[in-house]
């Protein structure tokens, strides 16, 4: 994701508004990769070296959450604890998921590149987030 995009999506003089789009921005996101693994477990999995019942299980837990997290965005003011728990969740995501890669997973080379990048996403989701949420903080 480009810095201008960023930038551009940060900029309101409403934080609250900036909280919504991150957090629009990331249901939007996990949901076409919750897809992706739901529709194309199969090939994807075989591409990233990863069993595809696993991928098709994370394909169910990513929509479910996208549409948890879409329904937050959704709100004028979503509440504090939810944006925290998205963050919690984000930063564990982030975590468990290279853990996975050294642990239990034997990827591809493909694998080996996916699994960190979706990983610095979703820690990057959750950093954007957090930042939001505290510029509402401060207003207050």
């Amino acid at each position: 994701m480009s810095q201008a995009l960023l930038t551009g999506l940060a900029r309101t003089t409403r934080p609250q508004a900036a909280v919504r789009r991150f957090l629009g921005l990331d249901a939007l996101v996990t949901g076409a990769n919750g897809l992706a693994y739901l529709t194309a477990s199969g090939p994807l999995g075989e591409l990233l070296g990863v069993d595809a019942t696993l991928l098709l299980e994370l394909g169910v837990l990513l929509t479910a959450y996208a549409a948890g997290v879409a329904w937050l965005a959704s709100r004028p003011q979503p509440p504090a604890l939810g944006v925290k728990l998205v963050v919690d969740i984000n930063v564990l995501w982030a975590v468990l998921s290279v853990v996975a890669l050294f642990a239990w997973l034997e990827p591809t080379t493909a694998g080996l590149f996916w699994t960190p990048v979706q990983a610095a996403t979703v820690a990057g989701f959750a950093l954007l987030q957090w930042t939001a949420l505290r510029a509402v903080a401060a207003t207050r």
